[in-house]
């Protein structure tokens, strides 16, 4: 038996000795994460077979140079990783269930043994998502549930790369093994806002070394649009936010006036948005638990890249300072993080 399904069959002996409230949720987490482990295919042998579709062969060429360009030019960890496939014949990995207070711009969060305190609860089937997130409704929270086509286990296990990222166009499944990776690299337990922000700028700094070296200036053009529209998508959630703290503020604040400020919202992005990138994403009830969600990816992506200008623009450094922010205790990491962000900002 291998040494990562070992230990994974050993902690859901000792999960099952939990209260049994936390079981079934433990329980189809560790039998999901084995299923996966249990299904993976070598990467090196299914690109060479014969029998592999060309598609996919293509696809996992690019996911193994990646995976090389990332320990080789971006330091990131060479643990296993991303050195096999699994196909999980759905379209995503697990399904994420976020939650906030109706009139509150403040994330539920859940601790767990390995990744702290985080603002979301994944569930491997839609259904369990969606029978958690009712029994919050019930409870008056706002809810979102976001499909999520992949996720890190931090190097605890050597984790597959998914059928379901096998979509995404190029530069974007090479993104995703860089922010994948970068969690591996450096990790605070309960901090989302940092985890996700740090993730995010390698990610973003890595896509950008890697159509560099490649000399893909189309595919270069269109990540920058991408990213300039991220950038417009984030401050247009951030601003919007602000104005639903404010309305809660108000005495008078309901559901009839927050559904109002909702539709305006959506109004207003339609109006400034051509591309319609992120059409599905507006689809949504807008609620505070939406909301939330992008503050949680994006927050600190400046800051990062602040350090990473202050670091010379060498990683090995830029990780080093990132290590000693991640060593700090939560409140002053967070004001640390704030006037690097500033200074990124001019102000």
């Amino acid at each position: 038996m291998k040494p990562g399904v070992k230990a994974l069959l050993i902690t859901l002996l000792a999960l099952s000795l939990s209260a049994c409230s936390a079981v079934s949720f433990y329980t189809q987490a560790a039998t999901g994460q084995l299923s996966l482990l249990m299904n993976r295919q070598s990467i090196a042998e299914l690109i060479a077979s014969a029998d592999t579709p060309p598609e996919l062969l293509e696809k996992l060429q690019l996911v193994s140079d990646a995976r090389q360009f990332a320990i080789n030019e971006l330091g990131l960890p060479d643990n296993g990783s991303y050195t096999s496939y699994v196909d999980v014949e759905r379209s995503y990995l697990v399904w994420n269930v976020f939650a906030a207070p109706a009139f509150a711009m403040q994330p539920l969060q859940w601790c767990f043994p390995i990744a702290g305190c985080v603002s979301y609860r994944g569930y491997f089937t839609e259904s369990a998502a969606r029978d958690f997130a009712s029994d919050l409704e019930k409870r008056g929270f706002d809810v979102y549930i976001g499909g999520v086509d992949a996720y890190s286990t931090l190097g605890w296990f050597a984790d597959p790369i998914p059928s379901t990222v096998m979509r995404r166009p190029d530069h974007r499944l090479a993104g995703l093994i860089f922010h994948e990776m970068a969690h591996q690299q450096i990790y605070v337990p309960g901090d989302t806002q940092f985890n996700e922000s740090f993730a995010s700028f390698v990610e973003q700094l890595g896509v950008e070394r890697w159509l560099a070296r490649n000399d893909d200036e189309n595919h270069f053009q269109t990540y920058l649009a991408e990213q300039e529209e991220q950038r417009r998508f984030t401050e247009f959630v951030q601003d919007w936010r602000q104005r639903f703290e404010q309305l809660y503020q108000a005495p008078d604040a309901d559901q009839e006036s927050k559904q109002t400020l909702q539709q305006q919202m959506r109004e207003s992005w339609r109006a400034q948005s051509s591309s319609g990138r992120y059409d599905g994403w507006f689809a949504g009830p807008l609620n505070n638990a939406q909301l939330l969600t992008v503050s949680t990816y994006f927050d600190w992506v400046p800051a990062f890249a602040a350090l990473y200008q202050q670091s010379g623009e060498d990683l090995m450094n830029f990780y080093q300072a990132v290590e000693s922010l991640a060593e700090l205790p939560p409140e002053e990491r967070t004001q640390r993080l704030m006037v690097l962000g500033s200074r990124a900002a001019g102000r």
